[in-house]
């Protein structure tokens, strides 16, 4: 692997952590107490799982090429993170991480294709709880990540 590729996804990534960050400040913020703040927080869980999916994207670019079926693009590309692909990278994600980035991902897809589908206050907060609550594992996970990158260069 090229130091210059490596060196690329590295910059990529800590750019693409700077606006998760933003992202989860302005999740921890929002009180959905009303109607517009839940539609608020619902589309800033969604913003969070795309900023997610841009950077699992061009990890598996780097490393894995594409993926073939394009039916199940969005689930097999998160799963594509929890496996070590031996020789070429480490999983980046534990099966914890992946557990609360499908459900993430799930929602997603529901916010995104669902225009009939009315927004429950309380899952949402429900979602945006068990996120925060469990961020320290996603984190650790992305960091050791890039531990690793670093120490190909």
């Amino acid at each position: 692997m090229k130091k210059e590729k490596i060196s690329l996804l590295l910059g990529y990534m800590e750019s693409q952590e700077e606006e998760i960050d933003k992202i989860l400040s302005e999740i921890r913020e929002i009180n959905p107490e009303t109607k517009e703040k839940t539609v608020y927080l619902a589309y800033n869980l969604h913003n969070l799982y795309n900023a997610f999916e841009d950077l699992f994207r061009e990890i598996a670019k780097i490393f894995e090429n594409e993926i073939e079926n394009l039916d199940y693009y969005h689930k097999e590309l998160l799963k594509r993170m929890t496996i070590e692909i031996s020789g070429i990278r480490p999983k980046i994600l534990s099966k914890e991480s992946y557990a609360i980035l499908d459900e993430l991902r799930g929602f997603r897809h529901i916010f995104r294709h669902a225009y009939t589908y009315e927004i429950i206050p309380e899952k949402i907060e429900f979602l945006k709880d068990k996120l925060l609550r469990n961020w320290d594992l996603i984190k650790r996970d992305l960091y050791n990540f890039k531990s690793w990158l670093k120490s190909l260069l």
